[in-house]
């Protein structure tokens, strides 16, 4: 996101200590959900458990075939307001695979590997080991005599 790493974290949380979040990089590819052999090369992107989103560069997106949706709003920690273009892209990361919504970053953005990748990637970040640990995913099940 623009104005750099540090001015990320910055603003409304300044009393929150960056080693509560887990920060390291990870290569990530991006495939076509459309047409699979459609595939990026392995582009480096810091794994912040603080952002929400996938934020790949526009370029390498669009490269591949993937075309944005619809733009979405976005706040900063600095609280600045930016719009991006997001659209949808299977992401891997470290033999974790999920299709998920990715934002289309534009030059100054950071790129990032979001907490929604993760958690359909399926993993808990080691923040110790700066690694991903599979979790096992919880199942809804139908209580007996409810619809």
């Amino acid at each position: 996101m623009t104005g750099g790493f540090s001015s990320m974290f910055a603003g409304r949380h300044k009393q929150r200590n960056l080693t509560t979040m887990s920060i390291f990089k990870v290569n990530v590819t991006a495939r076509n959900p459309k047409r699979e052999d459609l595939a990026t090369a392995p582009v480096e992107a810091l794994v912040v458990t603080g952002s929400e989103l996938t934020w790949l560069p526009a370029d390498i997106l669009k490269g591949i075939g993937i075309t944005p949706r619809r733009k979405r709003s976005f706040a900063t920690a600095t609280r600045q307001k930016v719009e991006r273009e997001v659209g949808y892209a299977i992401l891997g990361a470290e033999g974790y695979e999920t299709n998920d919504e990715v934002v289309f970053a534009e030059l100054g953005d950071l790129t990032l590997l979001g907490v929604r990748t993760l958690e359909g990637f399926g993993v808990m970040v080691d923040n110790i080991a700066h690694r991903f640990v599979a979790t096992t995913t919880i199942v809804a099940v139908a209580v007996e005599g409810t619809s």
